[in-house]
């Protein structure tokens, strides 16, 4: 079985993945200093790299209906929504916080040391504090350039405004999933990814004003009906090979339309890799049933505390990135030439020993210590981890046969 220790193993690791496609989305720039052949060989899926959020967003709700759907679904409780909310801000906000005062410090530091002062100044507002805390900073905001701190933050001030509003969709889930078949609802679930592709093809562009909004919702949207119907099968060992060969094949897929799209844009549209969004639930639906060789790849130890660290490296990876830029300015440093490709390898170890250092110094603790601050009975589930950020599950994958409401 595909289960071991509460994690759906696969989907632990496919977070890795869509947490490093982000950070070498933004460290393109260093890459094609210090290594500028093997920046282009792979510049059609790093240019693409800010679908990883995407990916993130659908795994999000994925797992959190997961835990959730018995739990939150048959009716309202004002309680365990409070509960629920708690115990996300127990994963994402200890996290958060260190690497918004980290950002903060950063940009105090340069003002004071050096030549070169950040351009980021003028953020630093009494207001834009008290908006960054509440996780609101993005809400009143076209574009999420420039709302956060420290700028995957942006990220998580969405998330939050999907918590928000999971503890009613939930309830509209779980009443679906009386009465629709696992087909329709995993049909139901591209067609809600679709929303940003809809959007994409008639703007021409992935990144538009509010093109955050449908992102977060509709992705987010796309992962709970997607585990809605996930939890209405009931598979045999040889439908999951299916599956898992299945998975492997969308993988391929996706890597090899980034660079048909890349070489063959669809006119009228720069973007034209965003269309491999609609990829990404059947992907995460195949992962979460099937066994072979992709799924037994993601479960493997290495990826699995990859996936673990995964948030951290998230939020960590653009403090380390202003860092670089900043000293490379300042000292009239360059990756070009010898010994360029040492050195950025040198600032992904960095970037992964921050990343380590946060989810086992502030992460782990920080969340135990929240959830120490509710009763102590132990009356519900091991929270998922932030941002479609974890696999953690209950229960073996069963028949959901839910009761009337």
């Amino acid at each position: 079985m595909f289960v071991r220790g509460g994690e759906i193993r696969a989907l632990t690791g496919l977070r890795i993945l869509a947490a490093v496609w982000v950070v070498l989305f933004h460290f393109r720039p260093l890459l094609a200093a210090a290594a500028p052949t093997l920046s282009e060989a792979l510049a059609p899926v790093l240019n693409s790299g800010a679908q990883g959020v995407d990916l993130f967003f659908i795994l999000s709700g994925f797992v959190l209906t997961w835990n959730y759907l018995d739990r939150m679904g048959p009716s309202w409780s004002t309680r365990e929504t409070l509960h629920f909310l708690w115990l996300r801000l127990s994963r994402v906000w200890p996290v958060y916080l260190v690497t918004l005062h980290l950002a903060a410090a950063w940009i105090i530091f340069t003002l004071h040391v050096g030549h070169v002062p950040s351009e980021n100044t003028d953020q630093l507002t009494a207001l834009s504090y008290v908006r960054q805390l509440l996780l609101v900073q993005l809400w009143s905001e076209p574009f999420f350039d420039g709302t956060s701190w420290d700028g995957p933050a942006w990220s998580i001030s969405a998330e939050w405004l999907a918590y928000l509003l999971f503890g009613a969709l939930i309830l509209v889930i779980f009443r679906m999933t009386a009465v629709t078949r696992a087909r329709s609802l995993l049909l139901l679930a591209v067609a809600a990814s679709s929303g940003p592709v809809l959007l994409l093809l008639a703007s021409g562009e992935f990144y538009t004003p509010w093109s955050w909004l449908p992102r977060i919702v509709m992705q987010f949207t796309a992962g709970v009906l997607a585990c809605a119907a996930v939890r209405k099968l009931r598979l045999g060992h040889g439908q999951r090979q299916i599956a898992g060969a299945t998975a492997l094949l969308i993988a391929l897929a996706i890597i090899g339309l980034q660079y048909w799209f890349d070489a063959n844009p669809i006119s009228g549209v720069s973007d034209s890799s965003g269309v491999v969004d609609l990829l990404f639930v059947p992907l995460v639906a195949a992962l979460a049933v099937g066994v072979g060789a992709l799924p037994t790849l993601l479960a493997t130890s290495v990826m699995v505390y990859g996936g673990h660290i995964s948030f951290s490296l998230y939020m960590v990876h653009e403090l380390v990135h202003t860092a670089w830029t900043w000293t490379e300015q300042q000292f009239n440093l360059t990756l070009q030439g010898w010994p360029g490709p040492l050195m950025l390898l040198g600032i992904f170890a960095a970037t992964l020993a921050g990343a380590a250092a946060l989810y086992h110094g502030v992460e782990e603790p920080a969340r135990k210590w929240m959830r120490r601050m509710l009763d102590t009975r132990g009356s519900g589930p091991e929270p998922p981890r932030p941002l479609v950020s974890s696999a953690n599950v209950p229960a073996p994958l069963q028949v959901f046969r839910p009761t009337a409401p």
